[in-house]
């Protein structure tokens, strides 16, 4: 097969070469709640066609590329006493995976638990390209499902408007748990 980007000749869709190059991450911030950092390793315009191809067959070899070349890497550095979970944004399958579910994978460490479909949204509506006003309207109204740790870490695959881990912070507070921090691969804030 050959290297997506550069065309040589390659055993995954994206070279080494290429990855080291052009997918070595970089931690971005931002804040929401006022409180609540969000880590994005990307700027979503550097990546927009890698992340394009999520709802595809591609999209799972891709998702796997860039969570191996940032999630995993942060896993293995992120020290931590105790023990956090990880729980990922409405983690329900679309065309063969969760991208989202993917994520999180890559986020098992001594110090983090993935934990799966523990925040689903009873609401299937989709953000994607949509307005802040349309989001504030068509909430995703998250159901958070039980589980025993306290210290939690949000994982989504894109912030935006920063509306969906908004509600999906709000939700697990209300439950009692203590937000970490959110991560994202990237930022669409220009």
């Amino acid at each position: 097969m050959r290297c997506m980007i550069c065309e040589s000749l390659s055993l995954k869709h994206i070279c080494k070469s290429c990855q080291k190059e052009l997918l070595s991450p970089s931690l971005y911030q931002r804040k929401i709640l006022g409180k609540i950092p969000v880590y994005s390793f990307y700027k979503y315009q550097d990546i927009e066609p890698l992340l394009l191809t999520k709802h595809t067959d591609l999209g799972f070899y891709i998702y796997t590329i860039l969570a191996q070349n940032s999630f995993a890497p942060f896993a293995h550095s992120f020290n931590y006493e105790g023990l956090a979970c990880s729980v990922c944004i409405d983690d329900h399958v679309q065309n063969g995976y969760s991208h989202t579910a993917l994520l999180n994978k890559y986020l098992s460490s001594k110090s983090i638990k993935p934990r799966y479909a523990r925040l689903p949204a009873k609401s299937k509506v989709s953000y994607s390209g949509k307005a802040y006003q349309y989001r504030l309207l068509n909430p995703r109204n998250f159901q958070m499902k039980e589980f025993e740790e306290e210290d939690v870490i949000v994982i989504d695959d894109i912030i935006t408007t920063g509306l969906t881990l908004t509600q999906a912070v709000q939700v697990l507070e209300s439950k009692g748990k203590n937000v970490l921090f959110c991560l994202t691969l990237a930022d669409a804030r220009k």
